[in-house]
C-alpha cells in the first residue's frame, strides 16, 4: 500500500527524521492560509497524488508570499498530472501540501528496501539527490553506495557512520546523520514497510539534514496489524479494477496487453503470464482467482476483466486441487452465457475432474476453446487475438 508524500511526512516525525514544517490544503483559500502560517519568505506547493516526478510535470510551484501560494495551489488544485509513474490517463490532484521552503546546500538520495539475494536489508544512498535513481544506477553506478543489514543484528550506528563518511559529510554532520537513519530503519521496522526512501534528502546552508520530499510503501498483507496505517489509504489513488477486485477478495494487478487472464495461485498466474509473452502475447492483467473459486467469483472475475476495452481473448487458467474442474468448468459456462462473453474465451483444466470439466466445455455450444497444456492455451490465445 502507498501513502501520500504528507502522508510520509507525519510518520516521519512520528519517528523522529526531520522534515520541514507543512500543512495540506484541498482549496487555493486553504493553501493561501497555510502559507500565512508556516510564515516563511518561500513556500512550495506541491500535488498529492502516488507518483514521481510531479516536478517536471508541472505539480510542484515554489511561490514567495500567500496570494503566490493560492495561485499556484488553483493551477495544481483540479489539473491531470501525467508524469512517468501515472497511469496513461494521468491522475486527478484533489489535495496539495504547502511546505516551507528550506535553503538547500546539496541534494543526496536515501533509501531503505530489502536486499532479496542477500536476504538482508539494504540502506542505499547517493550525493546524487532528486534524480531518478534508476538513472544513476546505470549511468554511474560506483555513486550508488549500500549498507547490508543483518535482520538478526539489526542496525549499528558505525554502518551509517561509515555511510555518512563515503557520502563526503564531516563529522558534525555524520554526528545528525546517525539518528537520522535510525529513525527511518525503524519506521522501516515497526510499521513493516517494503520501502521507505527520500529523494531528495537535502543538507541545508545552516547544517541540517531534512527529508524533503517522502515515498513509504507499505506490506499490504501486514495491514491488519496496522489499523493507524490501513486508516491511511486513499481508494482515490487505486487503480479502480484493482480497488473492485479487493472488495471481492481477487487479486488483481491491471497491465497493458490485450488477453485477460483468470487463474487461480499466484504462481500458476505468473507462469501464465510468462507463457503468453513466450507464445508473442501480452497480458491485459495479473487476475488470482483463490484457490476456492467457484461459479460466482468466476462470475466476477469476468466482469473485471471485460471492463478493460483492451482485452481480445481471455484465457482461463485453473489447476483443479482443492476446487473440482467440473465445477469450475460450469461456473465458467454459466457467466460467460450470462455475461454474453464475445471475445474468444481458451479454458485450460488440469487437476481433479478435469476430464469432466473439458466435456462440460465441449458440449456448452459457447466459443469456448479448450486447451490441455499451458503452452497450448497460450499459442491458443495468442492465435485468437492475432485473429481478431
Amino acid at each position: 500500500m502507498n501513502v501520500h508524500e504528507y502522508q510520509a511526512k507525519e510518520l516521519f516525525r512520528e519517528f523522529g527524521v526531520a522534515v520541514p514544517e507543512g500543512e495540506l490544503a484541498t482549496t487555493p483559500e486553504e493553501a493561501e492560509r497555510a502559507a500565512k502560517n508556516l510564515g516563511t519568505p518561500v513556500v512550495v506547493v506541491k500535488a498529492q497524488v502516488h507518483a514521481g516526478g510531479r516536478g517536471k510535470a508541472g505539480g510542484v510551484k515554489v511561490v514567495k508570499s500567500p496570494a503566490e501560494a493560492k495561485a499556484a495551489a488553483s493551477e495544481i488544485l483540479g489539473m491531470t498530472l501525467h508524469t512517468p509513474q501515472t497511469p496513461p490517463e494521468g491522475k486527478l490532484v484533489r489535495k496539495v501540501y504547502v511546505e516551507a521552503g528550506s535553503n538547500i546546500k546539496d541534494e543526496l538520495y536515501l533509501a531503505i528496501l530489502f536486499d532479496r539475494a542477500a536476504e538482508k536489508f539494504a540502506i542505499v544512498a547517493s550525493t546524487e539527490g532528486g534524480m531518478e535513481i534508476e538513472e544513476v544506477a546505470e549511468r554511474t553506478p560506483e555513486k550508488i553506495l549500500t549498507v547490508l543489514v543483518d535482520p538478526n543484528v539489526g542496525l549499528r550506528d558505525y554502518q551509517t557512520r561509515d555511510l555518512g563518511f563515503q557520502l563526503g559529510f564531516d563529522k558534525a554532520l555524520v554526528d545528525k546523520l546517525v539518528p537520522f537513519v535510525r529513525g527511518l530503519f525503524n519506521l522501516f521496522i515497526e510499521k513493516d514497510c517494503s520501502q521507505v526512501e527520500i529523494n531528495p534528502l537535502i543538507v541545508t546552508e545552516e547544517g541540517d539534514l531534512f527529508a524533503i520530499d517522502g515515498k513509504v510503501n507499505f506490506d499490504s498483507n501486514a495491514l491488519y496489524r496496522h489499523p493507524d496505517i490501513a486508516a491511511l489509504r486513499d481508494p482515490e489513488e487505486e487503480d479502480p479494477r484493482e480497488r473492485a477486485a479487493a472488495e471481492i477478495d481477487l487479486a488483481y494487478v491491471g497491465l497493458d496487453g490485450s488477453i485477460g487472464c483468470m487463474v487461480n495461485g499466484a504462481g500458476l498466474a505468473m507462469a501464465t503470464l510468462d507463457m503468453i509473452h513466450h507464445c508473442g502475447g501480452t497480458p491485459a492483467n495479473f487476475l488470482d482467482a483463490g484457490g476456492g473459486a467457484d461459479k460466482e467469483k468466476v462470475k466476477e472475475a469476468f466482469k473485471l476483466i471485460l471492463r478493460d476495452e483492451n482485452v481480445k481473448a481471455i484465457l482461463v487458467n485453473i489447476f483443479g486441487g482443492i476446487v473440482r474442474c467440473d465445477l469450475i468448468a460450469e461456473g465458467v459456462v454459466a457467466a460467460a452465457d450470462e455475461l454474453g462473453v464475445e471475445v474468444p474465451l481458451v479454458v485450460r483444466l488440469q487437476g481433479t475432474m478435469a476430464t469432466e470439466g473439458r466435456e462440460i466445455l465441449a458440449q456448452s455450444n459457447l466459443n469456448i476453446t479448450p486447451a490441455e497444456t499451458l503452452k497450448e492455451a497460450g499459442e491458443f490465445a495468442v492465435a485468437a487475438v492475432k485473429g481478431a
